[in-house]
């Protein structure tokens, strides 16, 4: 495979895994699009519960991990070409290649160097571990920030659990309300349709009372009536009788 030429504004961190923050090897991408060493996303799998992607949290089910051809011949190619550039850097002095590192100066030397009266009894280690020695002490510095970043992520995952119980539980007691307060609707009506179907009959009944004591007057004051009319037919008979005696 033939080296890419990239861009001078290409650097490592375009093409690092967000988790162990070195070039990519054996790159995986998820379905959200984020991309992650095959065996980085493992290791974080294995630590959790639940299998998400370790930069948007989201969610899986399976343990499928699609390979990314694209991004492991980039990565392939930078390393390639990386490697090509510092083989080729040169020193700015002598004009040799940068084969050792001057560990009181911390800085890459050629052979020259190491002889001139400027690193005179300096301590040096070539280039290759010198870099390699680096690299270990820049994990190691950030071994820490990853294990509180680590922390803060449980913390926010159990921060989302709790506050998704406590949607749940909000959730379930507003139906609990919803439905007392449709069953407390509900006997009210009924309530008031049997109030007001009972003050209906008393109102009926009340009526038909009334009528009844009406008739009684009436036939009480015809009697009456009738023994009025029956005393003046007397009293009309003894005038008669007095007349003509």
């Amino acid at each position: 495979m033939g080296s890419l030429s990239f861009p001078v504004n290409i650097h490592n961190e375009d093409l690092s895994c967000p988790v162990c923050l070195d070039i990519f090897k054996d790159p995986v991408i998820l379905s959200c699009c984020h991309s992650f060493c095959r065996e980085c996303v493992k290791d974080c799998w294995k630590e959790k519960e639940n299998k998400e992607c370790p930069v948007c949290k989201r969610r899986y089910s399976n343990d499928i991990l699609p390979p990314n051809f694209t991004l492991k011949n980039l990565c392939e190619s930078f390393v390639q070409e990386r490697d090509q550039r510092a083989s080729e850097d040169l020193c700015s002095l002598h004009s040799e290649k940068l084969k050792l590192f001057c560990l009181d100066h911390q800085e890459p030397v050629c052979l020259v160097c190491r002889d001139s009266e400027k690193h005179s009894d300096h301590r040096f280690r070539p280039i290759d571990e010198a870099a390699g020695q680096h690299k270990k002490k820049l994990q190691e510095t950030l071994e820490p920030v990853k294990k509180k970043l680590n922390v803060f992520k449980e913390v926010k995952v159990k921060f989302d659990q709790t506050a998704e119980h406590i949607q749940v539980q909000a959730r379930h007691t507003e139906r609990q309300i919803k439905e007392q307060f449709k069953k407390l609707h509900q006997f009210l009506e009924e309530e008031e349709e049997a109030r007001l179907c009972a003050l209906g009959g008393r109102g009926a009944e009340e009526s038909e009372d009334e009528g009844g004591d009406g008739g009684s007057e009436q036939r009480d004051i015809c009697p009456c009536s009738l023994s009025e009319e029956e005393a003046a037919e007397d009293h009309s008979e003894s005038d008669t009788n007095t007349h003509f005696h």
